[in-house]
């Protein structure tokens, strides 16, 4: 997808640095040409050495580099870049970059650039919360610096929070969306994803075991080709996808309200895993056990989305794509279940324990269409995903 795209991109000091290393590889599997630039705090979390092996190029380190400057110089290697991605992006270097200093090489490298630049910050989450570093974040925010992040979740201090630099395949998604021209621009698509949650009292509920994994691969497929994407999301253990608007809900009626909500839409794709059923008599206190007493749970039909959005006489999506999780007879189980819900397209797969598909990262999927089936081979979510958006694309001109 960033085939000939070249990245310039500047290492921050911080133990996420690490990250900074797959980054150079995932960007690289996709097409592009990245060339790394280490601050001096950089180097202590990882070497030039180990980035300019990853890349295949030279790194660069030093503002005052005679040889450098003679070259090509700050100038020209602020400009050469397509996209200047900044991981980590400690709370140093935005407080840098936000005051407009160039005090080293990277700092220099971001003032003089023409192009556009993505930050992905990482910090102690005190650090990011901290007055200063908002201030700073409204700044770039406001000259028009693109962000990724930060996640939420265990530091390497010890503490919980916001902090945490995006993951590589989060970042690559954002770089991609960040230059997107591509074949979807223009056009809507809507996805849902992830499980939803039916409640049987404040405290309990009934779930299934999707990820969300795959629906999110989807949408940031869609978005890097130029989608402008709607995510409508249940309670996924992944994080959503940058460079799309995210709608969050938890059970099946707040999805259908969601997905109702965000139509019309070029496209839509269901690849969330809505509960069948509700429980009807859902208790607004927490249900008490009683020994010897069992409670008795009476269930409702949960509301069909991906029928109700494929039999809509006005507004309907030009392409309907469903999801079929099977466990037997995938090929003619999804076949039935497209001619029933009356969508386009349905994405069958195996979901039998001993596939390792639902919550894993990989994915074996079959495409009904109207002309028939298509057996795809065992790929990661990814690929699939990035499969599914080319063929959108097409369906869609």
């Amino acid at each position: 997808m960033l085939a000939g795209k070249r990245i310039l991109l500047i290492i921050g000091g911080g133990i996420a640095a690490f990250k900074s290393l797959e980054l150079i590889r995932r960007l690289r599997e996709q097409g592009a040409t990245v060339t790394p630039v280490l601050t001096r705090a950089a180097e202590e979390f990882v070497t030039p050495l180990s980035a300019s092996a990853l890349a295949a190029e030279k790194v660069y380190r030093d503002l005052f580099d005679l040889t450098d400057e003679a070259e090509m110089g700050h100038i020209e290697l602020s400009r050469a870049a397509d996209l200047i991605v900044v991981a980590p992006a400690t709370a140093d270097l935005m407080a840098r970059m936000a005051g407009g200093l160039a005090n080293d090489l990277a700092t220099t490298l971001l003032l003089a650039t023409d192009k556009p630049v993505l930050i992905a910050p990482a910090m102690n989450v005190r650090m990011w919360e901290h007055p200063a570093t908002q201030r700073n974040l409204a700044t770039l925010l406001g000259d028009g610096i693109a962000i990724i992040g930060p996640n939420e979740g265990d530091m390497a201090c010890g503490e919980y929070g916001p902090g945490r630099m995006a993951e590589p395949d989060e970042i690559v998604g954002a770089v991609s969306g960040a230059l997107a021209q591509g074949p979807l621009a223009g056009r809507h698509v809507l996805v849902t994803s992830g499980p939803t949650h039916e409640p049987i009292d404040p405290v309990r509920y009934i779930a299934n075991r999707s990820s969300g994994a795959q629906g999110t691969a989807i949408a940031r497929a869609l978005a890097a080709r130029g989608a402008h994407v709607t995510f409508v999301t249940g309670p996924a253990d992944v994080p959503p996808p940058a460079g799309v608007d995210v709608i969050r809900v938890a059970t099946a009626a707040e999805m259908l309200e969601a997905v109702q909500q965000a139509l019309p839409a070029d496209c839509a794709v269901f690849a969330a895993a809505v509960a069948d059923w509700r429980v009807s008599t859902a208790s607004a206190s927490k249900i008490k056990k009683k020994k010897g007493a069992l409670p008795v749970l009476e269930f409702a039909e949960n509301p069909d989305i991906l029928a109700h959005v494929a039999g809509m006489k006005r507004g309907r999506p030009a392409l309907v794509v469903g999801f079929a999780a099977e466990t037997d007879d995938v090929a003619a189980n999804a076949t039935a279940k497209r001619l029933r819900k009356g969508c386009d397209w349905i994405v069958a797969n195996d979901v039998s324990p001993e596939t390792g598909i639902m919550g894993g990262d990989e994915n074996a999927v079959t495409l009904i269409t109207p002309d028939g089936s298509d057996d795809w081979p065992r790929m990661s979510k990814d690929q699939v995903a990035n499969r599914l958006a080319g063929l959108i694309a097409e369906a869609l001109g």
